[in-house]
């Protein structure tokens, strides 16, 4: 199938672009920016244009920040494409919503991705913990803001989400590792003089069992950058370590074979998209934007210093 590439930023260029050019099952038909471009590929300024020009291409992959990306999605499906949605997959919940409602109107799919649950040890994680009593989960994702994430001011404004941008990673992988759900009870959000939106944040979460559930979020991590959750249960401890890269069980590589055979987080999300294109199905599982948006309604905003890129 073609598809085109809209928004062509260091995530596409990255990622994206290197997913369906080593994927049998697409092709990239053009791409839509006003200022990045891949060579030998057809590059439209204009997204209106591309949709005029261009029925060949059945399904739009969006790489924009949250905040614009909705009138896109929505003249997208409007004119009969799949659409396949970068993280967080909105700016708002309601937002979100009104999508998936647009797109079981008019029967095309729709695909919220959440990149870091393509980690390869995500699902071993899941497995793992599907037949043991959680006693606590702790996230810690701290990263270094100016290294990853360079003169990106849309994620300080609203609707950027600041260091949830990153966070959803980690509660993305929580929803789906954890059997049962949870939801958010408490939070302290740091935000900088200057900035609309967190540099930092500490989440206390409610668990049906009485399980600890907390992360800690922080974007002013220097040295080593830190993405790891550990689970304690019943039976032992686990460790996901790198995102999701690497797993260990009571202080020991643990090894379980995953059904999913294909290598990388982009080229898995973009072999789910071929196939719930073939289905007619829609992927929209909205839990890790929930607790974002709640811990934004609950949390406690607690003033630190400016922050300058």
């Amino acid at each position: 199938m073609k598809i085109a590439l809209v928004g062509i930023g260091k995530i596409a260029v990255d990622q994206h672009v290197h997913a369906i050019f080593g994927s049998d099952q697409w092709s990239l038909g053009a791409t839509v920016s006003r200022q990045g471009a891949i060579e030998n590929i057809k590059s439209y300024k204009d997204f209106d244009l591309l949709l005029a020009e261009r029925s060949d291409i059945r399904v739009i992959s969006f790489c924009l920040p949250p905040v614009p990306r909705f009138d896109y999605a929505v003249k997208a499906l409007k004119s009969g494409r799949h659409v396949m949605l970068e993280k967080p997959p909105g700016a708002t919940l309601s937002e979100c919503h009104a999508l998936i409602a647009l797109a079981q109107k008019l029967r095309l799919s729709l695909y919220a991705t959440w990149h870091s649950r393509e980690a390869d040890k995500v699902t071993v994680a899941k497995k793992w913990l599907v037949d043991k009593r959680l006693e606590s989960l702790k996230v810690t994702w701290k990263e270094d803001v100016r290294r990853w994430h360079p003169n990106q001011n849309w994620i300080w404004e609203p609707g950027g989400m600041g260091v949830f941008d990153p966070g959803i990673n980690a509660l993305s992988i929580v929803t789906e590792i954890l059997p049962v759900n949870i939801h958010l009870s408490d939070a302290v959000l740091l935000v900088p003089e200057n900035r609309q939106t967190p540099i930092a944040a500490d989440l206390k979460f409610y668990h049906p069992d009485g399980a600890a559930v907390t992360a800690t979020f922080d974007w002013r991590q220097k040295g080593e950058q830190i993405w790891t959750i550990e689970a304690v249960t019943d039976q032992g401890t686990l460790m996901l370590l790198d995102g999701g890269a690497r797993i260990m069980v009571d202080g020991h590589k643990y090894v379980l074979e995953d059904d999913n055979l294909l290598s990388g987080e982009y080229p898995r999300l973009y072999a789910k998209m071929a196939a719930l294109v073939a289905a007619g199905g829609i992927d929209m599982d909205m839990r890790p934007m929930v607790h974002v948006s709640d811990a934004l309604s609950l949390g406690r905003r607690q003033s630190v210093a400016p922050f300058f890129d």
